[in-house]
């Protein structure tokens, strides 16, 4: 069972459906908009310099039978809304990182008038019978503002980054506000049984929310779902990728280049929640530990470019390279670099062809709402001589791929064991490891995720709590 009624999707930032380049996530949801005749709504990524504050212009194209509409943000907002709250405040409490947090900022008021215009350019759109499903942290209130204009149509959130636990939450300013908002939805996704943890205990701490029944919490007068949703890839058109001149070709280059070489990549934005330095310094260790790995190991470190103007991430720039730097010039050979590190990025045909040719996977983040490259580097390797996936228990991703080697990113020294043992897995091993992990990728797919979110979203009773709905949307 799936809503009945026009599919609606709004989230920060919208893709072409119609464009391989957009990749799984855009063609699933596009094939959910198109099977009922959809519509995209999210910012343009255009700033308007002239533009006022809470003012945008709408657009609207079609793309095939779904119907694309994005508005503008003028300079204010965009600092306030993207820049500041969701990127500054949001994203680094999310990912448990306090320290990097800009909690004294004003941008709040810019999030907020920022979701009240989206709300004002998206009604309008709107149709009677319509099911709305709003994705990531950007536009956690906007279902509070829709309601608060009117709005009674089924609502879904899905958050893409991981939820914290509730002390950290708590350190947000506005934070009950912020987790109000939540309980104008009518079905509320998270990545995994982790982030479901916590927001249990956060609604019954901080909200003194009441469990109703499996998956459902009461407070403020209604009731919301809550349930883990782990999302997944594509994997056919993944598949499809691996098969391209591109990915082959690139393929064949690395394997001939590093012909004596056995390589282990890592490719990421760069983002402190990745944990790349703590990589580089892992494989640093392995260098230091196991000398057999000297002219045999290579790490493939590329991290593509995130928000270079911001501090943050301009430090964490700097602190990498001084690692690769210092790991080669300490362990390198005339005809050996240990670490090859790429600070641009790969155009996505290629990375089939990259995941093949590395016997190791790192995907070693400090906190992740789920990671998918852990999945593409298995669905990108041979069957009958698979590569070995490292992967961090902090990904969510590791609540599903339980046949990988799991490892503390903070544990130098233990994932450096991780990395060595990786590489002198025996090829049984291995090959039992890796029919578990594909069979997991491949039966949990994005199109799963998107059947069984939306089919939860058609089980709710969207009309059961409406006046609570519309209490919560006048207090925000």
């Amino acid at each position: 069972m799936q809503p009945s009624g026009r599919l609606v999707v709004v989230s920060n930032r919208i893709a072409d459906p119609r464009k391989p380049a957009a990749g799984g996530l855009a063609v699933a949801l596009g094939e959910a908009l198109a099977k009922s005749g959809g519509l995209w709504f999210g910012w343009s990524g255009a700033v308007d310099e002239a533009g006022a504050p809470g003012e945008g212009r709408l657009q609207t194209r079609q793309a095939g039978s779904v119907t694309l509409a994005t508005v503008d943000l003028c300079r204010q907002d965009h600092d306030s809304y993207y820049l500041g709250y969701s990127n500054s405040v949001l994203w680094p409490v999310f990912h448990c990182r306090l320290d990097l947090a800009n909690l004294e900022t004003g941008d709040i008021a810019g999030y907020r008038r920022v979701n009240r215009m989206m709300a004002r350019k998206l009604l309008p759109l709107l149709q009677g019978d319509d099911v709305i499903w709003i994705h990531d942290y950007h536009l956690i209130p906007l279902a509070a503002e829709l309601r608060a204009l009117g709005c009674r149509q089924r609502m879904g959130f899905f958050l893409h980054i991981p939820v914290p636990p509730p002390v950290i939450l708590a350190a947000i300013p506005q934070h009950q506000w912020l987790m109000r908002s939540l309980f104008a939805y009518d079905l509320v996704g998270l990545q995994s049984e982790t982030d479901v943890s916590h927001f249990d205990r956060y609604v019954q701490a901080e909200a003194d929310a009441k469990p109703v029944a499996e998956h459902q919490y009461r407070a403020f007068g209604a009731t919301v779902r809550a349930q883990a949703f782990p999302i997944g890839i594509d994997v056919a058109e993944f598949e499809r990728l691996g098969q391209g001149a591109e990915a082959v070709e690139i393929y064949q280059n690395m394997r001939e280049e590093y012909a004596r070489r056995r390589l282990l990549l890592g490719i990421d934005r760069l983002d402190y929640s990745k944990g790349i330095p703590q990589r580089v310094r892992a494989f640093r260790n392995m260098l230091s530990r196991y000398p057999d790995t000297h002219s045999d190991a290579t790490l493939i470190m590329i991290a593509s470019p995130s928000r270079d103007t911001v501090h943050a991430y301009a430090d964490l720039r700097q602190e990498l390279e001084g690692l690769c730097g210092a790991t080669n010039g300490d362990y390198g050979e005339l005809d050996w670099m240990p670490v090859r590190y790429i600070h641009r990025m790969v155009a996505r045909k290629r990375v089939p062809g990259l995941c093949r040719a590395a016997v190791v996977g790192l995907v070693t983040p400090l906190r992740d709402g789920m990671n998918l490259v852990a999945k593409e580097y298995v669905v990108a390797q041979d069957p009958d001589d698979p590569g070995v996936l490292v992967l961090s228990r902090f990904a969510g991703a590791a609540e599903q791929l339980k046949d990988a080697l799991l490892v503390n990113p903070y544990d130098t020294e233990g994932m450096a064991d991780a990395m060595y043992r990786a590489l002198n897995m025996p090829l049984e091993e291995r090959q039992r490891r890796h029919r578990a992990l594909l069979a997991n990728v491949r039966e949990f797919d994005v199109h799963w995720w998107r059947g069984r979110f939306l089919q939860a979203l058609a089980e709710t009773n969207a009309d059961a709590d409406e006046a609570a709905r519309a209490l919560i949307a006048t207090s925000r």
